[in-house]
Parts: structure tokens; sequence; C-alpha cells
């Protein structure tokens, strides 16, 4: 038996699909579970640089040593000025969630302020499309959108291979609430 359990309903992330819309920008206040906080040597073009090219927003600031951006909630960055930030991108990376009806305006977006900060998109073994952008501050950070589940699909094996395997993903499914399960209400979990 597994301890892991259907809790979608506290995540932004919507349900994988050709539909799925990406939540408004979440403008309210909370204790953050998690921030990243990227050293800049020019806080105005970094901030430039994330909220045209990667669609963040300035949430608050303190002119001149730190800007609070956000995207969707629980998607925080912290820039601060530094006197140096490293000469290039380092291996690890940070991931923000997107849905794939963004994913080519965000390459688009972050082709026209740096042409060269984008490798991608690419799909995964996972079933993502993922796109890899070095920021002026060179992070690595990866805009990451899950693909609708195919269970006949190569993914689908690759996930099942590691024990993963579909869930009811349907928000008003009450057969689910706490049960990893399969429901005719949800094509991804029928089997």
């Amino acid at each position: 038996m597994s301890d892991h359990y259907n809790a979608f309903e506290m995540s932004p992330v919507p349900t994988p699909g050709p539909d799925a819309v990406p939540p408004e920008l979440f403008r309210g206040i909370y204790g953050m579970p998690a921030f990243v906080t990227i050293p800049t040597t020019d806080l105005a073009a970094s901030v430039d640089f994330w909220i045209r090219g990667l669609g963040f927003f300035e949430l608050f600031s303190i002119p001149g040593r730190l800007v609070h951006l956000r995207r969707w909630a629980f998607q925080d960055v912290l820039l601060v000025r530094a006197a140096s930030v490293p000469e290039q991108a380092p291996a690890m990376s940070l991931s923000f969630s997107c849905v794939l009806s963004q994913v080519d305006s965000l390459v688009e977006a972050c082709r026209a302020l740096r042409p060269d900060s984008v490798d991608g998109p690419r799909d995964t073994p996972w079933n993502t499309r993922d796109v890899e952008v070095v920021t002026p501050e060179n992070a690595r950070i990866v805009l990451t959108a899950a693909k609708p589940f195919d269970p006949a699909s190569q993914e689908a094996r690759n996930l099942e291979a590691i024990g993963i395997t579909p869930l009811c993903f349907s928000r008003s499914c009450k057969r689910a609430a706490g049960l990893r399960a399969r429901h005719d209400c949800c094509p991804l979990s029928n089997g």
C-alpha cells in the first residue's frame, strides 16, 4: 500500500490537457514554503527579463536592494543586488510549472530579450515539455509543462516501470480524496 495520496487541490497547477488554462498571477501574501534568492549585478535588467521574458510580476521591492517576483502561487523569486554573479550558469536548475499553451510565447519572449538564452523546447521521458532559459544572472531556469497523459504512450510505460501509475486527477471526484484509485470519472485513471 502506498502512503501517497491525491493532493492536487492545494496546487495552482491545472490538470494537464489541451484546454489547460494557467492560473491567474497570484498577488496574495502568504508564508512562503520555499523561494529562491538570485544575486544580480544589474537589478533593473534582471527584473525586466524576469517580467517580460518569464512572465513574473513585481510583488514588492526595496529600491536598489531587492525585488520580490512571483508568477503563480508558490513561484517566488527574490532578486538581490550583488557585487558579482557566476560567469556561467551552474549545472543546477530551478523549475517553474507552466501550461503547454504558454511554452511557445515564453520561448519567443525570452529569445526577443536575449537571443541565446533558450534551449528547447524538448519533450521529456516523464511526460513534460521543458524549456531551459539562462537568465541575465546566469541562473538556469526550466519552464516545465505537463503534457496530457496517454496511457498507451512510451511516457506512461516509463512511469509505470518506476512504479508510478495513474491516479484519479479529477478535482471534482469525491472518491479520489485521499486514495490512490482508478475511477470511471477520470480517463487518466481508467484501466
